[in-house]
């Protein structure tokens, strides 16, 4: 059993530097050298970056490559429940999972001890903690996804990855990287790297300027959607098209038209990877559909809150947080209330500096009422109930504030007990405190 927990070990890593996040290479290289290099021993690395859409891209090449008998280590940020989501370890081909606590006591002690008390972000330490597990412990590939930007990012010390993916750039984190979207393209864009395909979703015309200016300069051949490859849906499937090949698989289990793009820019990554191991059609198919990936769209059909909810309610849950995020679920609201309409309703709490105006007015005809909640555990981070009312006030729509989700599901019942729909959104914090409660019992 360990002395200490990893609890306490992650408490002691965010006292390490005195900003959360403050971009940059020198240090995290600078430690991985000192730990032995473990980022110039990794088997095959697929590095995701992009604003939207990149852990759901990730979860379908987990999948996919699974499918196939991999061995696959994953890295995303953030988590959701507890930290350990963030760490995913192959144990054996085609199968894996988050880090035990033993092993994260393990990897984040022996850098601590390495550092010996140096100035460090809390997530350039668990990167390190991470690469060092991922060089340990054997795999076939291993999914990379940035934290935040790409170029200055402390992912971004892969020499030569297997493939570049960057996912649809829109505005977000606006505070660290920068004013418009052309910019954080050119962040995103420091990915890239001479020689090493860059398979490219779909993008504005603006970003798309930029990574063909920044491929063109480093050397990376594009793969961009809609010239290169595409996805659709087709007669209730999927059809991947590339230049040579098409491929025809089943919907994928996330929800969403948007994940149809994400699954699409999943397959285009792995077929184009340079790794050893190529990936048939029938491991495509099965990846789509054994797929998971929680807070993304998800059916809340168990656990305590559906119960709360009763099976006259549809609850669902998401932790998209930006005006991209908002139109995709949007869209996804508008086709269930085509097929089935219900009165919907929406369940929100957000983090300061939020664009809250800009998630939230793709709603403006679906919903008939917003609730706003605080989110547990980020007083100091989050908006209150209260300010994030008066913001979607201003935005133009109908809106209350509760006091927390199970309040904000009371009210909507007594105004609403028949059938409805609720949509639990805003902030993946808050995703994550639904999660929690379905699993403990308490929001």
């Amino acid at each position: 059993m360990p002395t200490v927990s990893s609890d306490t070990l992650l408490a002691e890593l965010g006292k390490l530097h005195p900003k959360l996040i403050d971009l940059s290479l020198e240090r995290i290289t600078e430690l991985l050298e000192q730990l032995g290099a473990p980022h110039r021993k990794l088997p095959p690395v697929i590095h995701v970056a992009g604003t939207n859409g990149k852990g759901s891209t990730t979860a379908f090449m987990r999948a996919m490559l699974e499918a196939a008998d991999l061995r696959v280590h994953t890295y995303t940020s953030p988590h959701l429940v507890r930290f350990h989501e963030r760490i995913r370890l192959a144990r054996a081909p085609g199968q894996s999972s988050d880090i035990e606590e033993a092993e994260l006591v393990d990897y984040l002690s022996r850098v601590t001890k390495v550092n010996a008390g140096q100035p460090m972000t809390f997530f350039e330490m668990t990167t390190a903690a991470a690469f060092v597990a991922f060089a340990e412990i054997p795999a076939d590939v291993v999914l990379l996804e940035v934290g935040l930007g790409g170029r200055l990012d402390a992912t971004n010390l892969i020499a030569k990855p297997a493939v570049s993916v960057i996912t649809p750039i829109s505005l977000d984190h606006t505070e660290l990287l920068a004013a418009t979207v052309e910019e954080i393209a050119r962040e995103k864009a420091g990915i890239l790297k001479t020689g090493v395909p860059a398979v490219i979703g779909p993008q504005l015309a603006g970003v798309s300027d930029v990574l063909e200016e920044i491929a063109g300069r480093v050397g990376a051949e594009l793969l961009t959607w809609g010239q290169d490859f595409d996805a659709y849906e087709q007669n209730g499937r999927l059809v991947y098209q590339g230049e040579d090949r098409v491929i025809d698989c089943r919907l994928p289990e996330l929800h969403g038209r948007h994940q149809v793009m994400n699954a699409g820019l999943a397959i285009a990554a792995l077929l184009h990877a340079d790794i050893e191991h190529k990936i048939p059609e029938d491991a495509i198919d099965q990846g789509l559909a054994h797929v998971r990936w929680p807070a993304r769209m998800s059916r809340l059909n168990d656990g305590a809150l559906a119960q709360i909810a009763g099976d006259a309610t549809e609850v669902w849950l998401d932790g998209g947080h930006n005006p991209a995020a908002g139109a995709a679920l949007a869209q996804f609201l508008a086709e269930l209330e085509e097929r089935a309409p219900k009165p919907t309703f929406l369940i929100v709490g957000m983090m300061q500096r939020k664009d809250v105006e800009g998630f939230i007015a793709p709603f403006e005809d679906l919903a008939r009422e917003v609730l706003t909640v605080p989110i547990p555990n980020n007083e100091t981070g989050a908006l209150s109930a209260g300010d994030l009312a008066d913001r979607i006030s201003t935005a133009g729509l109908p809106v209350c504030e509760t006091s927390g989700v199970l309040d904000a599901m009371r009210q909507i019942t007594a105004v609403e007990p028949g059938e409805k729909r609720i949509l639990i959104c805003g902030s993946l914090y808050l995703a994550g405190a639904v999660l929690a409660f379905d699993e403990r019992g308490g929001v």
